[in-house]
């Protein structure tokens, strides 16, 4: 990473106030706000079910930044589960490749930032799964089988049905309590 960009992204993050969030892809900083009461609801309804079916090796982590200098990207998933070694710092930052996977709930102001910058990026940061929630659209989707570049499967289902998250996962996930925006 740029030494000047990676200067400028920590500027912008230490210069916010709490309830932002702040992500580096390529040269292009983006800042979110704080979620509503449905994002919170429908992640605490998806994270259950991970931390159940769980290694007992991973942990889960919200909003911790996953970072991968080699490709110029930084970005912090609603959630992820990272091994226990790795959280044992006080910084927030821990290599991405290190991620078994990437939770997202779409952000009804930037839903581009999950659909576009993060389907991107994930992949070439070396995140094996990538679980997108769209409320606004009421579907759930699965990307997976990443070469380091893009991701190969894809899989989309609406909320109310079922879908399989691949090992060391490993379960249905329940989608009957997600709500819509």
């Amino acid at each position: 990473m740029n030494p000047e960009h990676h200067a400028l992204f920590e500027e912008a993050r230490r210069s916010l106030p709490s309830g932002f969030k702040v992500e580096l892809s390529g040269d292009t900083i983006v800042v979110t706000v704080s979620p509503s009461g449905i994002h919170q609801r429908n992640l605490l309804a998806v994270r259950r079910q991970f931390d159940a079916h769980a290694p007992v090796e991973l942990l889960p982590s919200e909003n911790t930044d996953l970072v991968s200098p080699n490709v110029g990207k930084s970005r912090n998933p609603d959630l992820t589960y990272l091994p226990a070694e790795a959280l044992a710092t006080s910084d927030n930052q821990v290599p991405s490749e290190l991620a078994a996977v990437a939770v997202e709930l779409v952000s009804p102001s930037n839903p581009e930032n999950d659909w576009v910058g993060k389907v991107r990026d994930y992949p070439l940061m070396g995140i094996p799964l990538y679980l997108l929630v769209d409320a606004r659209q009421r579907t759930v989707t699965l990307f997976s089988r990443p070469d380091g570049t893009k991701y190969h499967r894809r899989e989309d289902i609406d909320f109310g049905e079922r879908l399989h998250l691949p090992e060391p996962f490993d379960f249905e996930l329940v989608t009957d309590d997600l709500l819509p925006y």
